[in-house]
């Protein structure tokens, strides 16, 4: 697993990227909607916070 450093910074915004080996496939595009739902689900099981 990466080792990813995270700045800690009180009320920051932090972004993630989503891509796939094949960058020229659409497929996150053709299923937005389920890597949206997924994000949500995420958020219920184990909530984002600071």
């Amino acid at each position: 697993m990466s080792r990813y450093r995270r700045a800690q910074a009180p009320g920051a915004t932090y972004f993630f990227t989503v891509n796939l080996l094949n960058r020229r496939s659409d497929l996150l595009v053709r299923h937005i909607d389920l890597l949206r739902e997924t994000v949500r689900a995420t958020r219920t099981r184990h909530p984002f916070h600071s």
